[in-house]
């Protein structure tokens, strides 16, 4: 009978002990398939599920998670909206497509915005170097303007300097002849005095009394101090100068008259056709082809087609008004259309506090100081309609300027409107000095 024997058998790998009586595990053969399929998944690029181990194949919509079969049958997704992973991901293909063109979009506007910022950079530093030019070129030209007014005034102070040098110098030439002769006299009667007196008396006989000896000039002996007086004030020189200064950029007022023929029936014409202002519905008075029939206009009697203008109207406390320039070709039958397409370039005030620029759409003014008198300047070729606050003799405030092409004649207009009922008509005025 052959005794069993019983020891340890180990595995020479993983150094395990190996149960003799059944087949031993091939541990190399395993790792060799192990290593095989995790080969074979990463080149797939599959991965497998962590609870079930299978392919992760599935997308749950709901929990937004990648699951694999199982999971959606067995598993905590079930019952879910599961997706095929392949369509997920064209799905998601495609909305990232979209994501990435309005990102490309979005990139291409900011990409369009900064170049339009670079552009609009370049436009204003081109447009503030013509300025700054334009600023060197009139200041330069005030600067000239400025030394010919020194200059004048310089020589002004020069000319009386020397004709009063003239005439001191003439004085001295005179009093120091006169002085000459009263030093020769003096020498004399000095000589005398030292002569003997038999030869004195004799000498001094030839002499007329003391209160009798002519003195040249002893008539005009007395002193008055001359005083310099230039012709002007220094408080008149700025005063000068500016006035003079704003004729040469603002022309002098022209003296306008208003045409009686262009005025509407309601309107009456004072002072010498240089106040308009509305009369009584009695008082009307005939309509002629020339004049305005709707609209409470009148025409002055000149109109411009060049040159440079200037000229002002006193509106005063009037709470409604209107004024500026038409063409002569506007249509004075029916309402006036106030736009500058339609050959009117006004201003206007209503309601005694909103002032406006009749404009296509009309502008508000952003006026604070109510003006009692507008100065208007016309400057034709250059295309500027341009109103000021008039009332400050040493300042012109600019209120608003029109930008245009003029073309044909161009006749000022006062527009008086039509008053409230039961208030005061106040006129539109002409000034003439």
């Amino acid at each position: 009978m052959v005794k069993e024997t019983h020891f340890q058998l180990l595995c020479p790998v993983c150094r395990q002990e190996v149960d003799y009586c059944t087949s031993p595990p091939n541990v190399t053969v395993r790792h060799l398939i192990e290593a095989l399929k995790k080969i074979n998944e990463e080149q797939n690029g599959t991965e497998s599920c962590p609870h079930h181990h299978n392919p992760l194949s599935l997308y749950c919509e709901q929990d937004q998670e990648i699951i694999c079969g199982l999971c959606g049958t067995i598993g905590d997704h079930r019952q879910h909206q599961i997706t095929p992973l392949s369509s997920v991901y064209s799905r998601m293909k495609e909305e990232m497509s979209a994501l990435i063109t309005e990102v490309q979009r979005e990139r291409k506007n900011l990409e369009e915005h900064i170049c339009k910022l670079v552009n609009n950079k370049t436009r204003i530093t081109n447009e503030s170097d013509v300025f700054q030019r334009l600023i060197h070129k009139e200041f330069r030209e005030l600067h000239r303007y400025i030394a010919e007014e020194e200059s004048h005034f310089l020589e002004l102070v020069a000319t009386k300097v020397a004709d009063i040098f003239i005439s001191l110098e003439a004085q001295l030439q005179n009093k120091n002849e006169i002085l000459n002769t009263v030093q020769k006299r003096e020498r004399d009667l000095e000589n005398l005095g030292n002569e003997n007196h038999l030869q004195f008396i004799r000498v001094r006989t030839l002499f007329a009394p003391s209160s009798q000896i002519p003195l040249p000039g002893c008539a005009d002996a007395s002193y008055s101090a001359v005083s310099f007086q230039p012709g002007f004030r220094q408080d008149d020189i700025k005063h000068t100068v500016w006035k003079r200064l704003q004729r040469h950029i603002l022309p002098a007022p022209e003296i306008l008259k208003l045409d009686p023929v262009t005025a509407h029936p309601l309107l009456e014409l004072s002072k010498g056709d240089t106040i308009v202002q509305c009369r009584s519905l009695a008082s009307r008075r005939g309509s002629s082809p020339e004049c305005f029939d709707y609209s409470s206009c009148v025409l002055a009697t000149r109109g411009f087609s060049t040159g440079k203008h200037y000229w002002e109207v006193i509106v005063g406390t009037k709470t409604k008004w209107r004024i500026g320039v038409v063409k002569g070709t506007i249509s004075r039958k029916g309402k006036m259309i106030r736009t500058p397409e339609a050959g009117a370039w006004l201003i206007g005030l209503k309601e005694g506090r909103i002032y406006e620029a009749f404009t296509t759409p009309s502008v508000c003014l952003p006026i604070i100081s109510r003006p009692h008198k507008i100065g208007i300047f016309l400057d034709y070729e250059k295309g500027e309609l341009t109103f000021y606050n008039a009332d400050c003799p040493d300042e012109l405030i600019s209120l608003y300027t029109f930008q245009t092409e003029f073309q044909g004649k161009l006749y000022p207009v006062l527009d008086v409107c039509w008053q409230e009922r039961g208030s005061q008509p106040q006129p539109l005025i002409l000034p003439q000095a």
